[in-house]
Protein backbone atom coordinates (compact mmCIF):
# COMPACT_ATOMS: atom_id res chain seq x y z
CA UNK A 1 0.00 0.00 0.00
CA UNK A 2 1.04 3.40 -0.56
CA UNK A 3 2.43 5.61 1.85
CA UNK A 4 3.66 8.63 1.95
CA UNK A 5 6.58 10.43 3.93
CA UNK A 6 6.26 13.92 5.13
CA UNK A 7 8.29 16.43 6.44
CA UNK A 8 7.52 19.63 8.23
CA UNK A 9 9.72 22.58 8.19
CA UNK A 10 7.93 25.30 10.76
CA UNK A 11 9.48 27.25 13.35
CA UNK A 12 6.62 27.36 16.03
CA UNK A 13 7.24 23.97 18.03
CA UNK A 14 3.05 24.00 18.80
CA UNK A 15 2.27 24.66 15.15
CA UNK A 16 4.22 21.41 14.49
CA UNK A 17 2.62 19.35 16.51
CA UNK A 18 -0.52 20.12 15.80
CA UNK A 19 0.27 19.44 12.10
CA UNK A 20 1.93 16.39 13.08
CA UNK A 21 -0.81 15.12 14.45
CA UNK A 22 -3.49 16.48 12.39
CA UNK A 23 -1.44 14.52 9.26
CA UNK A 24 -0.72 11.32 10.83
CA UNK A 25 -4.76 11.21 11.55
CA UNK A 26 -4.94 10.45 7.77
CA UNK A 27 -4.54 6.92 6.55
CA UNK A 28 -1.20 6.72 4.68
CA UNK A 29 0.75 9.23 5.76
CA UNK A 30 3.72 9.39 7.46
CA UNK A 31 5.94 12.48 9.31
CA UNK A 32 9.48 11.25 9.01
CA UNK A 33 11.43 13.87 9.96
CA UNK A 34 10.52 17.99 11.05
CA UNK A 35 12.78 21.38 11.22
CA UNK A 36 12.64 24.68 12.60
CA UNK A 37 13.37 26.91 9.74
CA UNK A 38 14.13 26.41 5.82
CA UNK A 39 18.06 25.88 5.90
CA UNK A 40 17.42 22.91 8.35
CA UNK A 41 14.64 21.84 5.90
CA UNK A 42 16.73 21.44 2.66
CA UNK A 43 19.46 19.41 4.93
CA UNK A 44 16.68 17.09 6.16
CA UNK A 45 14.71 16.77 2.48
CA UNK A 46 18.69 15.89 1.41
CA UNK A 47 18.78 13.37 3.91
CA UNK A 48 15.02 11.70 4.59
CA UNK A 49 13.86 12.03 0.83
CA UNK A 50 10.25 12.83 1.73
CA UNK A 51 7.20 12.54 -0.85
CA UNK A 52 5.74 15.99 0.80
CA UNK A 53 6.68 19.33 2.78
CA UNK A 54 4.28 20.74 4.81
CA UNK A 55 5.65 24.24 5.18
CA UNK A 56 5.60 27.27 7.01
CA UNK A 57 6.05 31.23 4.44
CA UNK A 58 6.70 33.02 7.93
CA UNK A 59 10.34 31.84 9.75
CA UNK A 60 13.50 32.83 11.21
CA UNK A 61 17.18 32.35 9.45
CA UNK A 62 15.84 31.09 6.05
CA UNK A 63 11.99 31.55 4.98
CA UNK A 64 9.82 29.25 3.07
CA UNK A 65 9.85 31.31 0.11
CA UNK A 66 13.50 31.54 -0.09
CA UNK A 67 13.16 27.34 0.26
CA UNK A 68 11.13 26.95 -1.75
CA UNK A 69 13.06 28.71 -4.52
CA UNK A 70 16.13 26.27 -3.13
CA UNK A 71 14.20 23.40 -3.64
CA UNK A 72 13.40 24.40 -7.58
CA UNK A 73 16.81 25.20 -8.22
CA UNK A 74 18.37 22.03 -6.68
CA UNK A 75 15.45 20.02 -8.21
CA UNK A 76 14.46 18.30 -5.17
CA UNK A 77 11.95 15.65 -6.07
CA UNK A 78 9.78 16.75 -3.68
CA UNK A 79 5.93 18.42 -3.66
CA UNK A 80 4.90 21.28 -0.95
CA UNK A 81 2.14 22.22 0.49
CA UNK A 82 2.57 25.32 2.64
CA UNK A 83 0.23 26.19 5.81
CA UNK A 84 0.64 29.78 6.77
CA UNK A 85 -0.91 33.02 7.86
CA UNK A 86 0.23 34.40 5.13
CA UNK A 87 -2.73 36.09 2.89
CA UNK A 88 -1.28 38.57 0.91
CA UNK A 89 -1.75 38.52 -2.87
CA UNK A 90 1.97 38.96 -3.60
CA UNK A 91 3.20 36.41 -1.51
CA UNK A 92 0.58 34.27 -2.72
CA UNK A 93 1.65 34.50 -5.96
CA UNK A 94 5.10 33.66 -5.51
CA UNK A 95 3.85 30.80 -3.42
CA UNK A 96 1.87 29.84 -6.77
CA UNK A 97 4.39 30.51 -9.18
CA UNK A 98 6.69 28.22 -7.38
CA UNK A 99 4.52 25.24 -7.79
CA UNK A 100 2.80 24.17 -4.70
CA UNK A 101 0.51 21.90 -4.29
CA UNK A 102 -2.48 23.33 -2.20
CA UNK A 103 -1.97 26.56 -0.15
CA UNK A 104 -3.52 26.64 3.18
CA UNK A 105 -4.38 29.67 5.21
CA UNK A 106 -4.07 29.70 8.87
CA UNK A 107 -5.76 29.22 11.11
CA UNK A 108 -7.43 25.80 9.83
CA UNK A 109 -9.37 22.59 10.52
CA UNK A 110 -8.37 19.15 10.40
CA UNK A 111 -11.08 18.71 7.27
CA UNK A 112 -9.08 20.82 5.30
CA UNK A 113 -6.03 19.37 5.88
CA UNK A 114 -7.64 15.89 5.39
CA UNK A 115 -8.86 17.27 2.47
CA UNK A 116 -6.04 18.36 0.61
CA UNK A 117 -4.00 15.27 1.50
CA UNK A 118 -6.75 12.96 0.47
CA UNK A 119 -6.52 14.90 -3.00
CA UNK A 120 -2.48 14.20 -2.63
CA UNK A 121 -2.60 10.51 -2.27
CA UNK A 122 -5.08 10.45 -5.65
CA UNK A 123 -2.37 12.62 -7.41
CA UNK A 124 0.26 10.16 -6.42
CA UNK A 125 -1.58 7.58 -7.51
CA UNK A 126 -2.04 8.85 -10.68
CA UNK A 127 1.40 9.94 -11.33
CA UNK A 128 2.74 6.20 -10.52
CA UNK A 129 1.34 4.93 -13.76
CA UNK A 130 3.43 5.15 -16.86
CA UNK A 131 1.05 4.77 -19.42
CA UNK A 132 -0.06 7.87 -21.77
CA UNK A 133 -2.67 9.52 -20.76
CA UNK A 134 -5.86 10.58 -22.36
CA UNK A 135 -7.36 13.66 -21.91
CA UNK A 136 -9.57 13.21 -19.49
CA UNK A 137 -7.12 11.84 -17.15
CA UNK A 138 -5.33 14.64 -17.35
CA UNK A 139 -8.35 16.64 -16.07
CA UNK A 140 -8.36 14.50 -13.33
CA UNK A 141 -5.05 14.43 -12.58
CA UNK A 142 -4.97 18.97 -12.74
CA UNK A 143 -7.98 18.79 -10.69
CA UNK A 144 -10.42 19.68 -12.66
CA UNK A 145 -14.29 18.63 -12.29
CA UNK A 146 -16.87 19.04 -14.89
CA UNK A 147 -14.72 21.43 -17.00
CA UNK A 148 -13.60 23.34 -13.94
CA UNK A 149 -11.41 23.22 -10.89
CA UNK A 150 -12.77 23.84 -7.75
CA UNK A 151 -11.18 27.48 -7.40
CA UNK A 152 -12.36 28.11 -10.82
CA UNK A 153 -15.96 27.36 -9.35
CA UNK A 154 -15.38 29.14 -6.17
CA UNK A 155 -14.57 32.23 -8.36
CA UNK A 156 -17.21 32.04 -10.30
CA UNK A 157 -19.43 32.47 -6.86
CA UNK A 158 -17.62 34.81 -5.52
CA UNK A 159 -17.72 37.11 -8.49
CA UNK A 160 -21.29 37.21 -8.99
CA UNK A 161 -22.66 40.72 -8.77
CA UNK A 162 -24.97 42.02 -6.56
CA UNK A 163 -24.23 39.97 -3.04
CA UNK A 164 -26.40 40.93 0.16
CA UNK A 165 -25.44 43.98 2.08
CA UNK A 166 -23.01 43.30 4.55
CA UNK A 167 -21.20 39.72 2.71
CA UNK A 168 -17.70 39.98 1.63
CA UNK A 169 -16.32 38.48 -1.75
CA UNK A 170 -13.51 36.96 0.51
CA UNK A 171 -15.24 35.40 2.99
CA UNK A 172 -17.55 33.90 0.36
CA UNK A 173 -14.89 32.48 -1.22
CA UNK A 174 -13.31 30.79 2.17
CA UNK A 175 -16.86 29.44 3.00
CA UNK A 176 -16.93 27.78 -0.43
CA UNK A 177 -13.32 26.36 -0.80
CA UNK A 178 -13.74 25.15 2.94
CA UNK A 179 -16.75 23.05 1.51
CA UNK A 180 -14.97 21.39 -0.88
CA UNK A 181 -12.37 20.34 1.06
CA UNK A 182 -14.97 18.30 3.31
CA UNK A 183 -17.85 16.11 3.11
CA UNK A 184 -20.57 18.04 4.75
CA UNK A 185 -20.10 20.52 7.41
CA UNK A 186 -22.70 22.26 9.70
CA UNK A 187 -22.40 25.95 10.06
CA UNK A 188 -20.62 25.22 13.37
CA UNK A 189 -17.41 23.82 11.50
CA UNK A 190 -17.82 26.36 8.70
CA UNK A 191 -17.31 29.04 11.25
CA UNK A 192 -14.56 27.19 13.57
CA UNK A 193 -12.54 26.24 10.27
CA UNK A 194 -12.30 29.57 8.53
CA UNK A 195 -12.40 31.43 11.93
CA UNK A 196 -15.61 33.71 11.78
CA UNK A 197 -19.09 33.94 13.73
CA UNK A 198 -21.65 30.67 13.46
CA UNK A 199 -24.42 33.40 13.14
CA UNK A 200 -22.04 34.70 9.94
CA UNK A 201 -21.54 31.51 8.27
CA UNK A 202 -25.16 30.80 8.46
CA UNK A 203 -26.02 33.66 6.55
CA UNK A 204 -23.31 32.64 3.61
CA UNK A 205 -24.61 28.94 3.57
CA UNK A 206 -27.94 29.79 3.67
CA UNK A 207 -27.12 32.52 0.83
CA UNK A 208 -25.06 29.82 -0.98
CA UNK A 209 -27.73 27.38 -0.50
CA UNK A 210 -30.49 29.60 -2.00
CA UNK A 211 -28.03 30.35 -5.35
CA UNK A 212 -28.05 26.21 -5.53
CA UNK A 213 -24.15 26.40 -5.21
CA UNK A 214 -24.50 23.77 -2.54
CA UNK A 215 -26.88 21.57 -0.96
CA UNK A 216 -28.18 21.31 2.36
CA UNK A 217 -29.39 17.95 4.79
CA UNK A 218 -31.21 17.38 8.13
CA UNK A 219 -29.16 15.50 10.55
CA UNK A 220 -30.82 14.20 13.17
CA UNK A 221 -28.98 13.32 16.17
CA UNK A 222 -29.86 11.15 19.93
CA UNK A 223 -30.37 14.16 21.65
CA UNK A 224 -30.90 18.03 20.68
CA UNK A 225 -32.24 19.93 17.82
CA UNK A 226 -31.66 18.56 14.32
CA UNK A 227 -28.54 20.09 12.73
CA UNK A 228 -28.47 21.33 9.17
CA UNK A 229 -25.43 20.08 7.18
CA UNK A 230 -23.95 21.82 3.67
CA UNK A 231 -22.83 19.91 1.25
CA UNK A 232 -20.41 21.47 -2.59
CA UNK A 233 -22.09 20.15 -5.47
Amino acid sequence: MLQIKVLLIEDDPMVREVNRQFIEKVEHFQVIGQASNGLEGITQIRHHQPDLIFMDIFMPEQDGITSLRKIRELDLPVDVITVTAANDMETVKQVLHLGVFDYIMKPFSFERVKGTLENYLRFKKQTQSDHELTQRELDQLFHYRDGQTNVEQSATIVSEKNLPKGFNRTTLEKVVHFLHSVDGASAEDVASGIGIARVTARRYLDYLEKQEKITMDVHYGGIGRPINYYFSK
